[in-house]
């Protein structure tokens, strides 16, 4: 059994497989907090597992940790195998000065979106921690992103930095021009990552913009023009690289 793992800045993905299901057939998949990681190894220990592929881009210290409870639920360590970003992989060529320091998770995300929409220029958008916005050909080549700060990341930003302003448990857009301060947080936060995404829309008109990740939901209602919703693009992306390359 193949398992693929997505360790995010706030949340741990993850999804099993047999060793030659097509790309996202995955026989169970679960996300959880990084607080809640422990209940990692029981679930893991149930799984018959041979190989394990992981996007990692929250530290060194979750890796360890994450590592102990691979070996704590019967995994060999031989099995474990860490992806990180390179020159090309998958069908993408990696656009980057330094190939390496792409995050994996973001060129995870660009190989599935390729997969998926292979003939197309796309704009990759993941709304999390933070949110990033890639731009990918229809032959692959990844071209350049944006990385600006998360839709809760903003709002806590706000929160902390300035002390008059209230706390934003939830970040949804009532109206543009709000006339309450909590909403009119909302209304700012939200339109700064539309901004953003109508920037990249306009200098790349024909792209298909793929959005996904934890804060979609609160975006997408505010999206002009057309769009892809698409979920665990990370875990799917690594489905298609562990396919890809069987020696991995």
């Amino acid at each position: 059994m193949l398992l693929l793992i997505d360790v995010g800045n706030t949340r741990i993905k993850w999804a099993a497989a047999e060793k030659n299901a097509a790309a996202g057939n995955w026989i169970t998949h679960d996300a959880l907090l990084h607080t809640d990681v422990q209940q990692l190894q029981t679930q893991w220990s149930a799984l018959t597992v041979e190989r394990v592929l992981i996007s990692n881009v929250a530290g060194s210290r979750v890796a360890q940790l994450l590592e102990q409870y691979l070996l704590a639920s019967g995994i060999a360590a031989a099995a474990i195998n860490w992806f990180q970003s390179r020159a090309a992989c998958a069908g993408v060529i990696n656009g980057y000065r330094e190939p390496a320091r792409l995050g994996s998770d973001r060129f995870a995300s660009l190989i599935a979106a390729h997969h998926q929409f292979p003939a197309s220029d796309l704009l990759v958008v993941t709304a999390g921690t933070a949110t990033t916005i890639d731009a990918l050909d229809a032959e692959g080549h990844f071209k350049g992103g944006m990385i600006l700060p998360g839709l809760a990341t903003m709002a806590q930003s706000l929160t902390q930095h300035a002390a008059q302003l209230p706390a934003v448990n939830e970040v949804r857009m009532e109206k543009l021009f709000a006339d309450n301060t909590q909403e009119a947080m909302q209304s700012g936060c939200i339109s700064a990552q539309i901004g953003a995404i109508q920037r990249a829309q306009h200098a790349l008109p024909e792209a298909l913009c793929i959005l996904s990740g934890g804060a979609a939901a609160y975006i997408a209602p505010q999206m002009q023009g057309p769009f892809e919703l698409m979920n665990n693009l990370v875990l799917m992306g690594l489905h298609i690289v562990a396919l890809s390359e069987p020696a991995i």
